[in-house]
């Protein structure tokens, strides 16, 4: 990705959170100088990488791919005395945009609704990965749901699915319903290795630094 697109992103996120009335931590404010003055006490804000997060996920198609993530707590998995011992973001995604499919071995996550129409697929994998067509057994707000494996569910805003180590996902907007906010809940998030995609795809994208950032990324700290 270009820094103008993600630049462009965050401004996007920004003016989206602010119009339906859902507030961050002062830092997702800050500019790079602000950062600087702050370089001295990110210690924990860089072990468990809060704040802003852009990326496509290496496919070099964030129309189609891709998302703004924002993670507001986090603990760290072989520290457990650093952060804290759950993990919450907010994750803001365009009409016509998903989240390539993956799963976690570490974490359960709740994806809720915030805003928008959420529509997720799940699909069983096996340990070594691959993926099975039997039928999806998960919880939606504590109630048990049996889909069969890709089926699209909607969620509406206030509900949420409970995805389960394992559990391969693909989310997003309802196909031509705007733009989507979705929470995530879950244990402590360690995105650098509890990823594992099915699509031939990274976690954090390549960036062509074609302007200046507005602000750093949570993977971009030691920068400062």
């Amino acid at each position: 990705m270009k820094r103008s697109e993600i630049n462009r992103a965050i401004v996007w996120a920004r003016e989206l959170l602010k119009e339906k009335g859902l507030a961050l931590p002062d830092m997702a404010d800050w500019d790079v100088p602000r950062w600087q003055k702050e370089a001295g006490n990110l210690d924990v804000i860089r072990r468990v990488m809060l704040g802003w997060d852009v990326t496509d996920f290496g496919m070099d198609d964030f129309a189609h791919v891709g998302a703004v993530l924002y993670t507001v707590r986090n603990g760290c998995i072989t520290a457990p005395e650093i952060g804290v011992p759950y993990c919450e973001k907010l994750i803001l995604m365009q009409d016509g945009q998903r989240l390539p499919k993956h799963y976690h071995v570490f974490k359960t996550e709740d994806i809720i609704c915030r805003t928008g129409r959420l529509q997720v697929r799940m699909w069983n994998t096996e340990r070594d990965g691959r993926e099975l067509s039997t039928d999806v057994k998960v919880r939606m707000d504590g109630r048990k749901v049996c889909l069969k494996a890709g089926e699209p569910v909607e969620i509406t805003p206030g509900n949420s699915v409970t995805l389960t180590p394992y559990l391969a996902h693909v989310f997003g907007p309802v196909p031509g319903s705007g733009s989507l906010i979705a929470g995530e809940v879950s244990r402590v998030n360690d995105d650098r290795t509890d990823n594992y995609f099915l699509e031939r795809t990274s976690r954090y994208t390549n960036i062509e630094e074609d302007e200046v950032m507005i602000c750093p990324l949570c993977n971009e700290y030691v920068r400062l």
